[in-house]
Protein backbone atom coordinates (compact mmCIF):
# COMPACT_ATOMS: atom_id res chain seq x y z
CA UNK A 1 0.00 0.00 0.00
CA UNK A 2 2.90 2.47 0.99
CA UNK A 3 4.42 1.37 -2.43
CA UNK A 4 1.06 2.46 -3.93
CA UNK A 5 0.47 5.49 -2.91
CA UNK A 6 3.92 6.91 -3.42
CA UNK A 7 3.22 5.67 -7.31
CA UNK A 8 -0.03 7.12 -7.02
CA UNK A 9 1.20 10.99 -8.01
CA UNK A 10 3.19 9.97 -10.41
CA UNK A 11 0.35 7.92 -12.17
CA UNK A 12 -1.91 11.18 -11.76
CA UNK A 13 0.87 13.04 -13.84
CA UNK A 14 1.62 10.83 -16.14
CA UNK A 15 -2.68 10.85 -17.27
CA UNK A 16 -1.92 14.46 -17.62
CA UNK A 17 1.05 14.11 -20.22
CA UNK A 18 0.23 16.39 -23.24
CA UNK A 19 3.29 14.75 -25.35
CA UNK A 20 2.41 11.16 -25.45
CA UNK A 21 5.48 8.94 -27.09
CA UNK A 22 5.27 6.88 -30.21
CA UNK A 23 7.35 4.18 -30.35
CA UNK A 24 9.84 4.04 -32.62
CA UNK A 25 8.67 1.14 -34.41
CA UNK A 26 4.95 2.79 -35.65
CA UNK A 27 7.22 5.97 -37.04
CA UNK A 28 7.58 6.03 -40.97
CA UNK A 29 10.35 8.41 -42.24
CA UNK A 30 9.95 9.75 -45.89
CA UNK A 31 12.17 11.94 -48.32
CA UNK A 32 9.24 14.37 -48.34
CA UNK A 33 9.50 14.46 -44.79
CA UNK A 34 13.02 15.26 -44.64
CA UNK A 35 12.90 17.51 -47.04
CA UNK A 36 10.56 19.56 -45.36
CA UNK A 37 12.45 18.69 -42.12
CA UNK A 38 15.19 20.77 -43.43
CA UNK A 39 13.09 23.81 -44.88
CA UNK A 40 11.24 24.30 -41.76
CA UNK A 41 14.82 24.75 -39.71
CA UNK A 42 16.58 26.95 -42.40
CA UNK A 43 13.27 28.77 -42.24
CA UNK A 44 13.19 28.65 -38.60
CA UNK A 45 17.24 29.46 -38.24
CA UNK A 46 16.62 32.94 -39.99
CA UNK A 47 13.48 34.11 -38.63
CA UNK A 48 15.27 33.80 -35.32
CA UNK A 49 18.44 35.51 -36.47
CA UNK A 50 16.50 38.27 -37.66
CA UNK A 51 14.23 38.55 -34.48
CA UNK A 52 16.75 38.71 -32.46
CA UNK A 53 18.94 41.48 -34.54
CA UNK A 54 15.47 43.45 -34.40
CA UNK A 55 15.23 42.72 -30.51
CA UNK A 56 18.94 44.59 -30.57
CA UNK A 57 18.12 47.60 -32.47
CA UNK A 58 15.73 50.19 -30.83
CA UNK A 59 13.26 52.74 -31.36
CA UNK A 60 13.52 56.83 -30.58
CA UNK A 61 10.67 58.16 -29.09
CA UNK A 62 9.48 62.24 -29.64
CA UNK A 63 7.74 63.92 -26.80
CA UNK A 64 7.33 67.74 -27.38
CA UNK A 65 6.62 69.52 -24.31
CA UNK A 66 7.12 73.99 -23.25
CA UNK A 67 10.52 74.87 -22.33
CA UNK A 68 10.14 76.41 -19.08
CA UNK A 69 13.68 76.80 -18.16
CA UNK A 70 14.49 80.61 -19.11
CA UNK A 71 17.21 80.91 -15.89
CA UNK A 72 19.67 78.52 -17.60
CA UNK A 73 22.24 80.30 -20.37
CA UNK A 74 22.62 79.05 -23.57
CA UNK A 75 26.47 77.54 -24.49
CA UNK A 76 27.63 78.95 -28.18
CA UNK A 77 30.47 76.74 -29.60
CA UNK A 78 31.91 78.39 -32.84
CA UNK A 79 35.01 77.61 -34.53
CA UNK A 80 35.07 80.45 -37.63
CA UNK A 81 37.75 81.61 -40.03
CA UNK A 82 37.51 85.32 -41.54
CA UNK A 83 39.69 86.14 -44.37
CA UNK A 84 40.96 89.77 -42.49
CA UNK A 85 43.89 90.05 -40.01
CA UNK A 86 42.52 89.68 -36.27
CA UNK A 87 43.31 93.73 -35.84
CA UNK A 88 41.39 94.50 -38.21
CA UNK A 89 37.88 92.23 -36.69
CA UNK A 90 36.23 91.58 -33.54
CA UNK A 91 33.69 89.33 -32.55
CA UNK A 92 30.52 89.97 -29.96
CA UNK A 93 27.63 89.27 -28.84
CA UNK A 94 24.08 91.38 -28.37
CA UNK A 95 21.07 89.87 -27.00
CA UNK A 96 17.46 90.97 -27.66
CA UNK A 97 18.03 93.66 -25.40
CA UNK A 98 20.36 95.69 -27.19
CA UNK A 99 23.36 95.08 -24.60
CA UNK A 100 26.58 93.21 -25.03
CA UNK A 101 26.88 90.34 -24.15
CA UNK A 102 30.48 89.89 -21.94
CA UNK A 103 32.27 86.66 -23.39
CA UNK A 104 35.70 87.53 -21.35
CA UNK A 105 38.45 85.75 -23.05
CA UNK A 106 36.16 82.48 -23.84
CA UNK A 107 36.01 83.91 -27.74
CA UNK A 108 39.92 83.57 -28.91
CA UNK A 109 41.28 84.99 -32.36
CA UNK A 110 44.30 83.20 -33.53
CA UNK A 111 45.95 84.56 -36.18
CA UNK A 112 45.94 82.15 -39.16
CA UNK A 113 46.05 81.45 -42.96
CA UNK A 114 42.29 81.53 -45.10
CA UNK A 115 43.97 78.87 -47.69
CA UNK A 116 43.38 75.35 -45.78
CA UNK A 117 45.86 73.08 -45.59
CA UNK A 118 46.25 69.08 -46.56
CA UNK A 119 44.83 67.72 -43.19
CA UNK A 120 41.51 70.25 -43.06
CA UNK A 121 40.99 69.64 -46.57
CA UNK A 122 40.11 66.22 -46.17
CA UNK A 123 38.41 66.97 -42.86
CA UNK A 124 36.27 69.53 -44.59
CA UNK A 125 35.51 66.66 -47.35
CA UNK A 126 34.39 64.22 -45.13
CA UNK A 127 32.57 66.63 -43.57
CA UNK A 128 31.03 67.61 -46.20
CA UNK A 129 30.61 63.73 -47.15
CA UNK A 130 28.55 62.91 -44.33
CA UNK A 131 26.12 66.31 -44.07
CA UNK A 132 25.07 65.03 -47.74
CA UNK A 133 24.22 61.63 -45.85
CA UNK A 134 22.65 63.01 -43.27
CA UNK A 135 20.10 64.66 -45.51
CA UNK A 136 17.94 61.58 -45.66
CA UNK A 137 17.80 61.15 -41.97
CA UNK A 138 14.87 62.22 -40.45
CA UNK A 139 16.40 61.12 -36.74
CA UNK A 140 18.73 63.48 -34.88
CA UNK A 141 20.07 60.40 -32.87
CA UNK A 142 21.28 58.93 -37.01
CA UNK A 143 22.86 62.04 -37.41
CA UNK A 144 25.62 61.11 -34.64
CA UNK A 145 27.78 59.34 -37.33
CA UNK A 146 31.18 59.32 -36.39
CA UNK A 147 33.68 59.57 -33.21
CA UNK A 148 34.89 62.82 -32.12
CA UNK A 149 38.17 62.50 -32.61
CA UNK A 150 37.76 61.99 -36.11
CA UNK A 151 35.72 64.87 -36.19
CA UNK A 152 38.19 67.38 -34.69
CA UNK A 153 38.96 70.37 -36.60
CA UNK A 154 42.95 70.30 -37.53
CA UNK A 155 45.36 72.94 -36.89
CA UNK A 156 45.85 74.93 -40.06
CA UNK A 157 49.61 73.78 -39.57
CA UNK A 158 50.70 76.16 -42.68
CA UNK A 159 53.78 78.05 -42.31
CA UNK A 160 54.70 81.14 -44.81
CA UNK A 161 56.82 84.04 -44.65
CA UNK A 162 54.31 86.10 -45.20
CA UNK A 163 52.03 87.22 -42.43
CA UNK A 164 48.84 85.77 -41.59
CA UNK A 165 45.93 86.77 -43.59
CA UNK A 166 42.98 85.44 -41.62
CA UNK A 167 42.10 85.35 -38.41
CA UNK A 168 40.46 82.35 -36.78
CA UNK A 169 37.70 83.36 -33.94
CA UNK A 170 36.51 80.04 -31.85
CA UNK A 171 35.22 79.26 -28.34
CA UNK A 172 33.00 78.41 -26.21
CA UNK A 173 30.54 81.22 -24.33
CA UNK A 174 27.28 81.63 -22.14
CA UNK A 175 24.79 84.04 -23.36
CA UNK A 176 21.46 84.62 -21.96
CA UNK A 177 18.48 82.30 -23.13
CA UNK A 178 17.14 85.22 -25.21
CA UNK A 179 17.12 85.98 -29.19
CA UNK A 180 20.61 87.47 -29.76
CA UNK A 181 23.35 88.22 -32.28
CA UNK A 182 26.59 87.13 -33.00
CA UNK A 183 28.67 89.04 -35.01
CA UNK A 184 32.30 89.45 -37.01
CA UNK A 185 32.44 92.63 -38.26
CA UNK A 186 35.55 95.58 -39.20
CA UNK A 187 37.14 96.77 -35.89
CA UNK A 188 37.44 96.47 -32.24
CA UNK A 189 34.16 97.18 -30.10
CA UNK A 190 33.93 99.48 -27.64
CA UNK A 191 30.85 99.23 -24.94
CA UNK A 192 28.46 102.33 -24.08
CA UNK A 193 25.38 102.66 -22.42
CA UNK A 194 23.53 101.89 -25.63
CA UNK A 195 25.82 98.64 -26.53
CA UNK A 196 28.83 98.62 -28.31
CA UNK A 197 30.40 100.45 -31.74
CA UNK A 198 33.28 99.17 -33.29
CA UNK A 199 36.35 101.31 -34.58
CA UNK A 200 36.39 101.01 -38.13
CA UNK A 201 37.26 104.12 -38.74
CA UNK A 202 40.79 103.69 -38.80
CA UNK A 203 41.10 101.03 -41.35
CA UNK A 204 40.59 101.06 -45.13
CA UNK A 205 37.95 99.61 -46.39
CA UNK A 206 39.77 97.94 -49.34
CA UNK A 207 40.84 95.32 -46.88
CA UNK A 208 37.86 94.39 -45.87
CA UNK A 209 36.99 90.75 -47.19
CA UNK A 210 35.11 88.73 -45.21
CA UNK A 211 35.46 85.48 -46.90
CA UNK A 212 34.71 82.87 -43.81
CA UNK A 213 34.61 79.08 -43.25
CA UNK A 214 32.61 77.94 -40.30
CA UNK A 215 34.51 74.80 -39.30
CA UNK A 216 31.75 74.68 -36.49
CA UNK A 217 28.97 76.12 -34.77
CA UNK A 218 26.80 74.39 -32.80
CA UNK A 219 24.30 75.44 -29.45
CA UNK A 220 24.28 74.05 -26.08
CA UNK A 221 26.83 71.53 -24.65
CA UNK A 222 28.70 69.77 -27.73
CA UNK A 223 27.39 66.24 -28.75
CA UNK A 224 30.65 63.99 -29.75
CA UNK A 225 30.48 63.18 -33.53
CA UNK A 226 27.40 65.15 -34.26
CA UNK A 227 27.49 67.01 -37.62
CA UNK A 228 25.74 70.29 -37.79
CA UNK A 229 24.09 72.17 -40.66
CA UNK A 230 26.65 74.57 -40.92
CA UNK A 231 29.63 72.57 -40.15
CA UNK A 232 32.28 72.70 -43.30
CA UNK A 233 30.68 75.63 -45.35
CA UNK A 234 33.00 78.09 -46.94
CA UNK A 235 31.37 81.24 -48.55
CA UNK A 236 34.02 83.51 -50.42
CA UNK A 237 33.63 87.37 -52.03
CA UNK A 238 35.90 89.41 -54.21
CA UNK A 239 33.72 92.47 -53.38
CA UNK A 240 34.93 94.50 -50.33
CA UNK A 241 31.25 95.79 -48.28
CA UNK A 242 29.55 92.74 -48.37
CA UNK A 243 26.97 91.15 -45.45
CA UNK A 244 26.45 87.74 -44.48
CA UNK A 245 23.50 86.97 -42.22
CA UNK A 246 22.57 83.84 -41.23
CA UNK A 247 19.18 83.53 -38.95
CA UNK A 248 19.33 80.75 -36.63
CA UNK A 249 16.12 78.86 -35.33
CA UNK A 250 17.49 76.86 -32.11
CA UNK A 251 14.88 73.78 -30.83
CA UNK A 252 16.24 72.57 -26.80
CA UNK A 253 16.35 69.37 -27.18
CA UNK A 254 16.98 66.42 -24.51
CA UNK A 255 18.71 63.36 -25.26
CA UNK A 256 17.69 59.86 -23.62
CA UNK A 257 19.45 57.68 -25.40
CA UNK A 258 22.04 54.43 -24.92
CA UNK A 259 24.86 56.44 -26.01
CA UNK A 260 24.60 59.52 -23.93
CA UNK A 261 22.26 61.84 -21.44
CA UNK A 262 21.99 65.18 -21.87
CA UNK A 263 20.35 68.63 -22.48
CA UNK A 264 21.17 70.12 -25.49
CA UNK A 265 19.96 71.91 -28.48
CA UNK A 266 20.07 71.39 -32.50
CA UNK A 267 18.90 74.39 -35.17
CA UNK A 268 18.05 75.06 -38.44
CA UNK A 269 19.03 78.25 -40.69
CA UNK A 270 18.08 80.24 -43.48
CA UNK A 271 21.00 82.73 -44.49
CA UNK A 272 20.95 85.95 -47.16
CA UNK A 273 24.11 87.57 -48.42
CA UNK A 274 24.53 90.53 -50.49
CA UNK A 275 26.60 93.40 -51.73
CA UNK A 276 26.06 96.66 -49.34
CA UNK A 277 26.15 100.09 -51.87
CA UNK A 278 24.21 102.77 -49.70
CA UNK A 279 23.47 104.53 -53.22
CA UNK A 280 21.14 102.31 -54.32
CA UNK A 281 19.54 101.85 -50.80
CA UNK A 282 21.37 98.45 -49.58
CA UNK A 283 22.30 99.63 -46.74
CA UNK A 284 24.24 97.56 -43.60
CA UNK A 285 27.36 96.68 -41.72
CA UNK A 286 29.56 94.73 -44.00
CA UNK A 287 30.75 91.25 -42.01
CA UNK A 288 29.22 88.19 -40.69
CA UNK A 289 26.19 88.00 -38.66
CA UNK A 290 24.51 84.86 -36.78
CA UNK A 291 20.75 86.55 -35.83
CA UNK A 292 19.83 83.42 -33.50
CA UNK A 293 16.21 82.58 -31.70
CA UNK A 294 14.92 80.39 -29.35
CA UNK A 295 11.86 77.75 -30.00
CA UNK A 296 9.60 77.44 -27.00
CA UNK A 297 8.90 74.12 -27.28
CA UNK A 298 11.27 71.64 -26.35
CA UNK A 299 12.25 68.42 -28.00
CA UNK A 300 12.53 64.83 -25.55
CA UNK A 301 14.43 62.33 -27.33
CA UNK A 302 14.15 58.52 -25.55
CA UNK A 303 15.64 55.54 -26.83
CA UNK A 304 12.96 52.63 -26.45
CA UNK A 305 13.94 49.39 -25.84
CA UNK A 306 12.33 45.93 -26.94
CA UNK A 307 11.16 44.01 -24.47
CA UNK A 308 12.72 40.44 -23.68
CA UNK A 309 9.33 38.54 -22.69
CA UNK A 310 8.44 40.09 -26.01
CA UNK A 311 11.49 38.30 -27.84
CA UNK A 312 10.30 35.25 -25.85
CA UNK A 313 6.79 35.84 -27.47
CA UNK A 314 7.41 36.12 -30.86
CA UNK A 315 10.69 33.05 -31.06
CA UNK A 316 7.32 30.85 -29.54
CA UNK A 317 5.42 31.84 -31.96
CA UNK A 318 8.21 31.55 -34.84
CA UNK A 319 9.12 28.06 -34.16
CA UNK A 320 5.79 26.64 -33.09
CA UNK A 321 3.80 28.68 -36.17
CA UNK A 322 6.14 27.21 -39.03
CA UNK A 323 5.86 23.79 -37.07
CA UNK A 324 2.09 23.60 -37.20
CA UNK A 325 2.15 25.32 -40.85
CA UNK A 326 4.31 23.27 -42.15
CA UNK A 327 2.68 20.24 -40.51
CA UNK A 328 -0.48 21.10 -42.51
CA UNK A 329 0.88 21.73 -45.80
CA UNK A 330 2.37 18.75 -45.74
CA UNK A 331 -0.36 16.66 -44.69
CA UNK A 332 -2.16 18.49 -47.51
CA UNK A 333 0.41 18.01 -50.20
CA UNK A 334 1.20 14.29 -49.02
CA UNK A 335 -2.71 13.99 -49.81
CA UNK A 336 -3.20 15.38 -53.00
CA UNK A 337 -0.23 13.12 -54.35
CA UNK A 338 -1.80 10.59 -53.01
CA UNK A 339 -5.10 10.84 -54.48
CA UNK A 340 -3.54 11.67 -58.02
CA UNK A 341 -1.38 8.41 -57.67
CA UNK A 342 -4.39 6.20 -56.91
CA UNK A 343 -6.42 7.81 -59.18
CA UNK A 344 -3.29 7.32 -61.75
CA UNK A 345 -3.27 3.59 -60.75
CA UNK A 346 -7.34 3.16 -61.28
CA UNK A 347 -7.27 4.58 -64.56
CA UNK A 348 -4.68 2.21 -65.53
CA UNK A 349 -6.10 -0.90 -63.87
CA UNK A 350 -9.55 0.04 -65.71
CA UNK A 351 -7.46 0.22 -69.12
CA UNK A 352 -6.07 -3.03 -68.52
CA UNK A 353 -9.85 -4.77 -67.27
CA UNK A 354 -10.87 -2.92 -70.79
CA UNK A 355 -8.25 -4.53 -73.03
CA UNK A 356 -8.41 -8.03 -71.35
CA UNK A 357 -12.27 -8.40 -71.74
CA UNK A 358 -11.61 -7.39 -75.35
CA UNK A 359 -9.22 -10.06 -76.18
CA UNK A 360 -11.23 -12.23 -74.22
CA UNK A 361 -14.45 -11.26 -76.58
CA UNK A 362 -12.22 -12.06 -79.96
CA UNK A 363 -11.16 -15.22 -78.78
CA UNK A 364 -14.60 -16.73 -77.93
CA UNK A 365 -15.53 -14.91 -81.70
CA UNK A 366 -12.57 -17.09 -83.01
CA UNK A 367 -13.75 -20.22 -81.72
CA UNK A 368 -17.21 -19.79 -82.52
CA UNK A 369 -16.36 -18.93 -86.08
CA UNK A 370 -14.12 -22.02 -86.02
CA UNK A 371 -16.75 -24.49 -84.74
CA UNK A 372 -19.47 -23.28 -87.41
CA UNK A 373 -16.74 -23.98 -90.65
CA UNK A 374 -16.49 -27.69 -89.18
Amino acid sequence: MRRFSKRQPLEVVKELDAFPKIPETYVETSSSGGGVSIFIFTCITILVVAEIYQYRSSDLRYEYTVDVDMDSKLQINADITVAMPCDFIGADVLDVAGGTVPTGDDIKMTPTYFALSTAQQKWRKRVRKLKGKAMDYHSLNQLVTDSPAKLTVPENGIVEDRPSDACRIHGSFQVNKVAGNFHVTVGKSIPHFRGHTHLSAFIDSSSYNFSHRIDKLSFGPEVPGLINPLDGDIATTEKNYYIYQYFVQIVPTKFDTRRQRLDTSQFSYTNQERELNHAAGSHGVPGVFFKYDLSPVKVHIVEVYNPFLGLLVKLCGIIGGIFATSGIIHGLVSFLFDSFLKKASSASQSDDDLLRAKTEQLEMQAKAATAGHM
